[in-house]
């Protein structure tokens, strides 16, 4: 678990908004709680942790120190980073917190290929037209 443990947070292995759903975990804040105090809707929230949108610098900031966590980790992954779900006691069964690192990366590879796909669908349009 100690591999898969440090690198849960890793630029290679989650998302801006895995990383403000983790720290905000680590916070003991709930989704509800962070909005409020960032002064933004919940449903804005919501689509930060689900890589649906990015704020902007200023609630960037504030975020990052309401989570007592840097601006480049929460932007990168680099850096201090806040420990990964389930180190603290076993709460999975042994073999699971691989699974799910995998999981994550497979998630986040899909992501950038749809990202790709968009690319080519928009300059297969603009052809089309042509």
């Amino acid at each position: 678990m100690e591999d898969s443990a440090k690198d849960w947070f890793s630029p290679e292995a989650s998302t801006f908004g895995d990383r403000v759903a983790g720290a905000r975990d680590a916070a003991g804040m709930s989704q509800e709680q962070l909005a409020k105090r960032l002064g933004v809707k919940l449903v804005t929230l919501q689509n930060w942790e689900n890589d649906l949108s990015e704020p902007r610098a200023n609630k960037l900031t504030m975020m990052a120190g309401l989570l007592s966590v840097s601006l480049r980790w929460l932007l990168e992954g680099e850096g201090d980073e806040i420990e990964a779900p389930g180190t603290d006691a076993e709460a999975f069964p042994e073999g699971v917190d691989d699974l799910l690192l995998e999981l994550r990366k497979v998630r986040i590879e899909m992501e950038k290929q749809a990202r790709r796909a968009g690319v080519i669908e928009k300059r297969l349009r603009a052809a089309l037209r042509a």
